[in-house]
């Protein structure tokens, strides 16, 4: 059985420990540490790398959503559950932007939190009842983003690498534009836009389309009133 290595960070040590003794009655759960705040909970993550981290978004230092921008930007392996005393579906939008796989009140069923663990080890993601792989989170960010609107300023992150073109055919992809519409939205050749696109994909470190577009949501780089294609475009991620 393959067992998924747990970090618990929560300040509160009567919620912590009985966090741990819901995931230790598990035989594939492992918990291999503890944190109380967010400088202790970054500091465990880089020496232990548990597979996942269940953490409490309000705890000192640095909150759950800061260690969640600062693991991603380091593209850290581990995987993040944020628990919150606060459900709020906005959250719950700015919390995946920000890195996180799933996103739960605290008074979550324990049989829900255990699961949303295991699918979250395997790369998915969990929001309430669904569960997502990397391509159906696309188009919920997209949705989510038109929804609550979004601004490079909430993810503490300004550097964008990509040059305007680069940037405009990347807004395109993330609309779910194929490489002929978005040649012939600009005037370019297909083999013009798949030149870019390959530019685009290893600037941002992504292997594909799909992973572009979250990485692009995520950082809130499209600009939806500028860019957003006629409403009969379907997405195609």
């Amino acid at each position: 059985m393959r067992k998924i290595d747990v970090l618990v960070v929560d300040d509160h040590p009567f919620f912590r420990q009985g966090l741990r003794d819901v995931l230790e009655a598990q035989e594939d759960l492992h918990i291999v540490g503890e944190a109380c705040d967010g400088e202790e909970a970054l500091r465990l993550i880089h020496e232990l790398e548990p597979n996942v981290v269940v953490m409490d978004v309000n705890i000192p230092v640095l909150n759950g959503i800061q260690i969640t921008r600062k693991l991603r930007a380091e593209r850290s392996p581990t995987y993040v559950v944020i628990l919150t005393a606060y459900d709020d579906e906005e959250q719950v939008f700015h919390a995946i932007r920000a890195g996180a796989s799933a996103y739960y009140p605290k008074d979550v069923t324990p049989d829900k939190l255990v699961s949303a663990i295991r699918e979250v080890s395997r790369g998915h993601y969990v929001i309430g009842d669904l569960v997502m792989d990397e391509a159906q989170l696309a188009p919920w960010l997209l949705k989510e983003t038109q929804r609550f609107g979004a601004t490079t300023g909430d993810t503490d992150e300004t550097f964008n690498p990509l040059s305007p073109r680069e940037m405009e055919i990347l807004q395109y992809i993330t609309f779910g534009l194929s490489n002929k519409e978005i040649a012939r939205r600009l005037g370019i050749s297909h083999q013009t836009v798949k030149n870019h696109i390959t530019a685009i994909l290893h600037k941002l470190g992504v292997n594909d389309r799909t992973q572009a577009a979250v990485y692009t949501l995520r950082r809130g780089w499209v600009r939806l009133q500028d860019t957003h294609p006629q409403s009969d475009t379907p997405i195609k991620l």
